[in-house]
């Protein structure tokens, strides 16, 4: 991606540094773009939550509801055992595994803001759907929209982030994306806490319904999100050094400007990229790329992340002892990604991740 690892790398593989300094403007930008990944994140904690609360279950999944209620010794997971619970949960993530092989492309040709408005607008929809939802079927439609938000945001936003930032801080600014996703899992374990104490049984309507808040702040913001110092090839180029100027906060910009258009040059005479990609010199960046989100889920941190409060219901805690657990596992979760944050530019990417691994 341009602002990548082409520009910013100097020939000899060293990170070519460029002047310019992270400006109001670009911080701004950089952070409503990254409410997508506040998107992300409430919807990884939501689901959890409202699916350990018993007005919930009783209302759309009661075969689950009536299992929890016996008074025996069977295996508490069993009791969760529910194909229909596990499509509401998996829904969104099929869904945004769809709509991301869409978004790419998308996102190559409108434009990276216009591919944050598709996702907050449908993530919009399916908040709506969500929380006034009457039946199993509005339920599972509600999630399929977020899900397709969550593709379109999460193949747009972090590009962003990387072509706005500048290239010494452009790992801080990118890791911002994560950390808005650990604030996102930590703010709906807070809600959920909360929406579990409301008496008459419609606090998950309110914790469904309170994604709309983020989806709409990536949906008007990215209306006024200005373009990335990108250079797409046409007429449009010649804007580009005016937007440098103006992100970068200096008019020296001509070096990061050449490197720019070189890159975009480049990008432009690739003709058969998926070819090129499986060539033997590419092959190391290729696995890498393909092994760390590959293997980084299979830890099994994703599944403490959605069903942290089942979880710790399974085990034998309390309703909203589970809830507290969960948030008591955020809090760290957000700790730990504020960490990287502030040290990912400095210790390198590689050192962080073996620290996370």
């Amino acid at each position: 991606m341009a602002g990548g690892s082409a520009v910013g790398s100097a020939a000899d593989g060293r990170r070519q540094d460029y002047p310019g300094r992270l400006t109001l403007f670009v911080f701004m930008a950089c952070l409503v773009a990254a409410t997508g990944g506040l998107i992300f994140g409430y919807d990884i904690g939501i689901s959890g939550g409202v699916t350990s609360m018993d007005p919930f279950l009783s209302k759309f999944f009661p075969s689950v509801y009536r299992k929890q209620q016996q008074a025996d010794d069977s295996n508490q997971y069993c009791k969760f055992d529910s194909q229909l619970l596990t499509m509401f949960t998996s829904s969104l993530y099929l869904a945004a595994l769809v709509a991301s092989l869409f978004a790419a492309s998308v996102t190559r040709v409108a434009g990276r803001k216009w591919s944050m408005f598709i996702g907050g607008v449908t993530f919009l929809a399916g908040c709506a759907l969500s929380g006034a939802a009457q039946n199993v079927a509005m339920l599972i439609l509600g999630r399929v929209l977020l899900g397709v938000g969550v593709g379109f945001a999460n193949q747009s936003v972090p590009v962003y982030l990387s072509e706005m930032a500048p290239a010494r801080m452009r790992g801080m600014l990118n890791n911002g994306f994560q950390l808005m996703i650990t604030l996102g899992i930590l703010g709906a374990n807070l809600i959920n806490y909360g929406t579990d104490k409301i008496s008459g049984g419609w606090g998950w309507r309110v914790s469904l319904a309170l994604a709309a808040v983020p989806a709409a702040i990536i949906t008007i913001g990215s209306l006024f999100l200005p373009d990335t110092p990108k250079l797409p090839p046409g007429a449009r180029q010649a804007r580009g050094r005016q937007t440098l100027r103006r992100v970068r906060g200096t008019d020296d910009v001509d070096a990061e400007y050449h490197d720019l258009a070189a890159a975009s040059e480049a990008s432009s005479a690739v003709e058969r990229s998926w070819r090129d990609i499986l060539k033997r010199r590419y092959m190391p960046q290729l696995v890498m790329a393909v092994a760390i989100p590959l293997l980084q889920p299979l830890t099994g941190i994703n599944v403490i992340m959605f069903y942290a409060p089942v979880l710790f219901k399974t085990l034998g805690f309390g309703g909203s002892a589970s809830l507290m657990s969960a948030v008591i596992t955020g809090v760290v979760n957000l700790a730990a990604t504020v960490v990287s944050v502030f040290t990912v530019d400095r210790l390198g990417r590689c050192a962080v991740t073996d620290l996370g691994f």
